[in-house]
């Protein structure tokens, strides 16, 4: 794991390490692109691509009493400046399009579901443990968009949110219905990119509120 506390198994994928560090490198890369679009400098880019790569992490972490990952292990600061450098010296039409958008997906997914199992993995009770998954997931996107003047993505309808939120609901369900872990992140995952994806692809979104007459 991304620090040194001891973390229960039953409920953490082998390979959430690893997980942890596609998603972190995903959020970073959002993050510094929001502020190579503004003409930022360096400096401003490795500050999104930290902030936004670690942000959710550092409140989740915090939040249920677990040293903070990122302060006790390099990788995942090195990740995000390594992210923030290689988007500097590359051009910019090799970031446009949608294709940042579909890895956003997935590491919103995985990160949802990692989340949650961190949190259960620290004896944090079950629907708390799903809200540390939506913590984890989209924090760093809400910082970002604050950090940028952009739209809060908890200001739009559009289903990203309630996606990370299907992630981290199913795994904890899945976790405490006796499935065993690989397979409940595996199936979380999948439902939360899959309702990302639809969102995306057909633009779904909530229903707004509307004042009663």
């Amino acid at each position: 794991m991304l620090d040194p506390a001891p973390i229960l198994p039953a409920v953490i994928p082998a390979a959430a390490s690893w997980l942890d560090l596609a998603g972190i490198a995903v959020f970073a890369a959002s993050g510094a692109l929001a502020a190579a679009r503004r003409g930022q400098t360096m400096v401003t880019l490795c500050f999104f691509a930290l902030v936004t790569g670690v942000g959710g992490g550092t409140v989740r972490d915090l939040l249920i009493g677990a040293p903070v990952f990122w302060v006790h292990d390099a990788r995942a600061a090195t990740v995000c400046l390594t992210i923030a450098l290689l988007i500097w010296v590359t051009p910019a039409r090799w970031w446009r399009g949608a294709a940042l958008d579909w890895f956003d997906a997935v590491g919103l997914a995985a990160y949802a579901v990692y989340g949650a199992a961190k949190a259960l993995g620290y004896g944090i009770p079950p629907v708390p443990a799903a809200l540390m998954g939506v913590i984890t997931a989209c924090v760093g996107g809400i910082v970002r968009d604050v950090l940028a003047g952009e739209p809060s993505i908890l200001m739009r309808p559009e289903l990203y949110v309630t996606a990370a939120a299907l992630a981290a609901a199913s795994y904890v369900a899945l976790v405490l219905l006796g499935l065993p872990a690989l397979a409940a992140a595996v199936i979380a995952a999948a439902a939360g990119f899959s309702l990302r994806a639809a969102a995306m692809r057909w633009r779904l979104a909530l229903p707004a509120y509307r004042e009663p007459r």
